[in-house]
């Protein structure tokens, strides 16, 4: 598998960031893990193997592909 870097919003170059899967379009997000318990109530059908990470809005309007 090979990752094509998309873009940052961050100034310190940890996350968030935005990655490509180049084999598949499938998209990488790395960001801080939702650990709110309150949060993870609300969600739903969640396979063990799954995490989940809040990102902010402008990285995803900014980078994410259009199509």
């Amino acid at each position: 598998m090979t990752l094509r870097f998309l873009g940052t919003t961050s100034d310190g170059g940890d996350c968030p960031t935005l990655y490509e899967v180049e084999e598949t379009g499938d998209i990488v997000v790395q960001g801080d893990k939702l650990t709110d318990p309150e949060h993870l109530a609300q969600l739903r059908d969640v396979k063990g193997s799954e995490t989940f990470v809040v990102i902010p809005r402008e990285l995803l309007t900014r980078f994410a592909p259009k199509e």
